[in-house]
């Protein structure tokens, strides 16, 4: 399956069907992360995101982990409790994955702040449909997984998605972690256990259309072996930087690389529309910047 690249002034989506925001790494830099990369009013920056956020008043929010700074700490969790009051006082469901920063430290402790938040959350995978689009979240910390846990989520995926591409009601699927699988950040890169545990099984699925993921500060879209890949790190994070080397994945964003970003998914006849709004470097207010849309698979 290719991607269609399409500019915002010729947008093919014109809010048919329900509103999906996702994003991700809204958790504010820790000061030794700012020796290394510096600042740029980041938590600012994610407040702005959420404000805008609940401005849209989309349908559902998805949160692709690295909600908090340390996720063990109840005072990192103030900003972020405040957005969630306002989702649930105006009726937006949230749901979220974890991220590194969720579990750091302290992860025992880091994982029940979290699931307090998130009672949806399963550690080992869960799912949720919305608007017939079913959206998959795994957890992608395996330094913080037995083993029996790892054989236990991959399996659960595998079936999930057997199951999801034969359920009628379901028109496409979207398949989510943290860690970016494939990513050109000189500080993360990719990540080799996801490519391992989870690529195989959406590559496999025929009504998986995107992988979606954070981990790196960026706005990054691959196209592997015919499916897509796409990274919004842009939720408050500090800038990484990009390889620049020869050997570098090819990037089919090249030029599009705001740093404070987040996506808005709706379906549009058959096909999935993406469109990343992004906040201007004047911090003045937000604007759509590069959309994409996903056919779903043919019957």
């Amino acid at each position: 399956m290719m991607i269609y690249i399409i500019t915002s002034m010729d947008r093919v989506c014109f809010g048919q069907s329900q509103e999906v925001v996702f994003v991700s790494d809204t958790q504010a830099p820790m000061w030794v992360e700012k020796l290394v990369l510096g600042s740029n009013n980041n938590v600012e920056a994610t407040q702005l995101v959420l404000n805008d956020i609940l401005l849209r008043k989309p349908s559902s929010v998805f949160i692709l982990g690295d909600v908090v700074t340390l996720g063990y700490k109840q005072k990192k969790w103030e900003r972020m409790d405040r957005f969630l009051d306002s989702c649930r006082k105006a009726g937006i469901p949230v749901r979220a994955l974890l991220g590194n920063h969720d579990v750091m430290t302290r992860s025992r402790k880091g994982e029940s702040q979290f699931q307090r938040r998130f009672p949806d959350h399963n550690r080992t995978g869960y799912y949720q449909v919305v608007d017939s689009v079913a959206v998959i979240f795994l957890n992608s910390n395996f330094s913080k997984l037995s083993e029996p846990d790892m054989l236990h989520q991959q399996s659960w995926l595998e079936s999930t998605l057997k199951a999801l591409d034969s359920d009628p009601a379901v028109v496409a699927s979207i398949v989510a972690c943290h860690h970016a699988p494939f990513s050109n950040s000189k500080i993360v890169g990719s990540s080799k256990n996801v490519q391992e545990h989870f690529v195989p099984a959406y590559l496999a699925s025929s009504k998986a259309r995107l992988f979606i993921t954070g981990h790196s500060h960026n706005y990054e879209l691959f196209n592997h072996e015919g499916k897509d890949f796409l990274i919004i790190g842009g939720g408050g994070g500090l800038s990484q930087p990009l390889s620049e080397k020869e050997e570098r994945l090819n990037d089919v964003s090249t030029t599009y690389k705001p740093q404070f970003h987040y996506l808005v998914m709706q379906r549009s006849g058959g096909q999935l529309c993406l469109t990343s709004r992004y906040l201007k470097e004047d911090f003045s207010g937000f604007t759509e910047g590069l959309s994409i849309s996903i056919p779903y698979p043919r019957n």
